[in-house]
């Protein structure tokens, strides 16, 4: 058999293998995707067969929209603060457990007892978010009750007339959830940080330490520059986690689908289930949709590009 022939032969092969895969992902993944796009150009009512083309004005209706704007910027500052504080904390931690300790005749190595906090903080990334949610909710409750605020009167920083309404009130309740996702991330990245931390030979911090680095030095200038393909995955995932929120601004706030209160903790993933279901405008939440698609996208390319560097090895 000639080599084009058996060249053909493998080709054949592995695209029959390929086939039913590139099927079922232009089925379930790309088609409803193709679909949403061209709704978000529709009157759609979500339960009408029949429906209009209306063009752009679902996408001008949006900018003119104030409760969306308002969950758009949630969302933003969202985006800058979830993936900086996940990271830094994580790193942080990474670093301790991995390199923390007194370096001695078995060379450099965590703090004591550093097994033991890696199963520690990654325990919250076991659950789910619903139970997180339902977990919170009882640290935030607005009475003696709720355990922050019973910490508080213990300690004579809250008036037990006047507990603090955490999940209610209009400047604190975005922080809240922020705090919730930040203690549900961290443990995961801990660990990712601190397998990719186990790769590094322990000649590089044995000899930054020789050379009289301190421990904020090794951090940055050997770390964080060998880490930085993990920062930078993980910034990217982050940063999609900060783009939706949903499950716990649905079932932490008050409102429909959350939002509350006065829509201060709104993020889109929100108000597009409301329109969607709620009010009747499947359109219009399609062109909600593919908006978050395209910032997620952009967001992605972004931080690739922008947190490039050239790879580092050994």
């Amino acid at each position: 058999m000639s080599h084009v022939a058996r060249g053909r032969g493998r080709a054949g092969f592995i695209a029959g293998f390929l086939v039913l895969p590139l099927a079922l992902y232009l089925t379930f993944v790309i088609w409803p995707y193709i679909q949403t796009f061209g709704y978000s150009f529709t009157n759609w009512s979500g339960q009408s067969p029949t429906f209009d083309f209306v063009g752009w004005e679902n996408y001008a209706a949006l900018m003119e929209d104030g409760v969306f704007r308002g969950a758009l910027w949630h969302n933003l500052l969202l985006l800058v603060f979830v993936p900086a504080t996940t990271i830094l904390l994580a790193l942080f931690f990474a670093f301790m457990v991995n390199a923390g300790g007194r370096s001695g005749a078995g060379g450099v190595r965590g703090v004591r007892g550093s097994s033991f906090y890696k199963i520690v903080y990654f325990f919250p990334q076991v659950l789910s978010l619903a139970i997180l949610a339902v977990l919170f909710g009882a640290v935030y409750r607005s009475d003696e009750g709720g355990l922050l605020n019973g910490l508080l009167i213990r300690l004579g920083l809250v008036d037990a007339g006047r507990p603090v309404e955490w999940l209610n009130d209009p400047d604190l309740v975005l922080w809240c959830l922020l705090l919730v996702v930040v203690w549900h991330g961290v443990g995961f990245y801990l660990v990712l940080f601190s397998a990719a931390m186990q790769s590094v030979p322990k000649d590089v911090y044995e000899a930054a330490l020789l050379d009289g680095a301190g421990r904020a030095q090794t951090f940055f200038r050997v770390t964080l520059p060998l880490l930085w393909d993990s920062v930078q995955t993980s910034a990217v995932y982050l940063g999609i986690a900060a783009m939706d929120m949903f499950v716990l601004v649905s079932t932490m706030t008050s409102g429909q689908f959350g939002g509350g209160p006065d829509h201060h903790s709104e993020v889109m993933a929100t108000v597009l289930m409301r329109n969607f279901l709620y009010f009747g405008k499947s359109g219009y939440a399609c062109a909600m949709g593919v908006v978050m698609l395209v910032l997620t996208m952009v967001l992605s390319v972004v931080v690739l590009r922008a947190t490039r560097r050239d790879r580092i090895e050994f």
